[in-house]
C-alpha cells in the first residue's frame, strides 16, 4: 500500500536579478536573471518610464522558501515595480520561516517606484523581509507597504507566528535610515491601549532621495487630511521627515483596501511633487 502521508518540502531558494538601463531616454531591461518560481512577467512602457510586474508562479512562499531580487536602476533609468497579487505566505513550523531580501542598487539619477501588493500572513506563517536600498545623487526611490492579519474569512486575524519586517537605506556610503518591525501575536498585546488597539491592517509609505525636503512631507500630510476614510473603516495615518533626505508616512486601519487607497494618492502626491509628473495606472496593462 502506497505511503499517502504528507512529507513537509525543502524550502526553495529563488532569484531574480534586474538591470535596468537608460537608452534613448527610455528604460529597458538590460540584464534580467531569474530561477522559479519568481520571474517577470510583463515589462512595458507607461508614460516616461517602463512599468514591470513580478509574478510567483507558486501558491505562495512556503516554509523555508527563500526570494532573494537584486534591482539595478542605472544612470537616469525610472522603473516602477509591482507584483500580480497579494504575496501570500504559508505556515511554517517552529523554528522555519519563509524569506524575502531585496536590494535596491540606483545609480545618478535613477528613480524606482516600488509599489507591491500587500503581504497575507496565514495562520502560523513567519516571514522574515529584509530590504536594502543603495542611492546615488539625484536618484528617488519609494515604496509601499501594506500589511494583512490573516484571512479574515476563515478568522485567521493575529494568527500567524511573526512578522520581522526590516528596511536599511544609504545614501552613497552613509547609512540614513534603519526601521525594524518586529510583530509577535502571541507575545505581544496588540490590543492594548496605545498599541493596535481596534487596528488590523498596517501600511508605510516611503521616499528618500537627496532631492526630498520638508516640504513634500507637508505635502504627504496635507494628502492624509484631504483623505475621506470610509465609514465603516477608521483609518489613522501622519507624515514625517526622516534624519536624512527621506519622509515616511505610517497608517493603520481595519481593512486592507482603505491603506491601498492612501498609499494610491500619496504615491501619487510624491511623483508629482519630486518629478511633475501624473499618477501611473496600469490597468491597461
Amino acid at each position: 500500500m502506497a505511503n499517502t502521508e504528507r512529507v513537509p518540502r525543502s524550502g526553495q531558494r529563488s532569484e531574480l536579478r534586474t538591470v535596468f538601463r537608460s537608452v534613448g531616454g527610455r528604460t529597458e531591461i538590460g540584464d534580467k536573471y531569474h530561477t522559479a518560481p519568481v520571474k517577470i512577467a510583463k515589462a512595458f512602457p507607461v508614460q516616461e518610464q517602463l512599468a514591470v510586474i513580478v509574478m510567483d508562479v507558486s501558491p505562495g512562499m512556503l516554509e523555508g522558501d527563500r526570494y532573494e531580487m537584486e534591482w539595478m536602476a542605472c544612470e537616469r533609468s525610472h522603473v516602477m515595480i509591482t507584483n500580480q497579487s497579494f504575496m501570500k505566505v504559508h505556515p511554517s513550523r517552529a523554528g522555519r520561516s519563509s524569506e524575502l531580501r531585496q536590494r535596491f542598487l540606483l545609480e545618478r539619477g535613477a528613480v524606482v517606484e516600488h509599489m507591491p501588493e500587500p503581504v497575507m500572513l496565514y495562520r502560523d506563517a513567519s516571514f522574515l523581509s529584509r530590504t536594502t536600498v543603495e542611492l546615488a545623487p539625484g536618484a528617488i526611490w519609494m515604496q509601499a507597504d501594506v500589511l494583512c492579519p490573516g484571512r479574515g474569512l476563515r478568522g485567521e486575524k493575529f494568527h500567524y507566528r511573526a512578522y520581522d519586517n526590516r528596511l536599511t537605506v544609504y545614501a552613497g556610503d552613509e547609512l540614513i535610515f534603519h526601521q525594524r518591525q518586529w510583530i509577535q501575536p502571541e507575545r505581544q498585546a496588540l490590543g492594548a491601549p496605545g498599541s493596535w488597539e481596534e487596528m488590523t491592517h498596517w501600511a508605510y509609505f516611503f521616499v528618500f532621495s537627496d532631492r526630498v525636503d520638508p516640504s513634500l512631507t507637508a505635502r504627504l500630510q496635507a494628502v492624509i487630511e484631504r483623505y475621506p476614510p470610509p465609514e465603516a473603516h477608521r483609518v489613522v495615518a501622519a507624515a514625517s521627515s526622516t534624519y536624512k533626505f527621506g519622509a515616511a508616512v505610517s497608517a493603520c486601519s481595519t481593512a486592507a483596501w482603505p491603506l491601498q487607497e492612501l498609499m494610491r494618492l500619496l504615491w501619487d502626491g510624491a511623483r508629482d511633487h519630486l518629478l511633475g509628473l501624473p499618477p501611473l495606472r496600469l490597468l491597461q496593462g
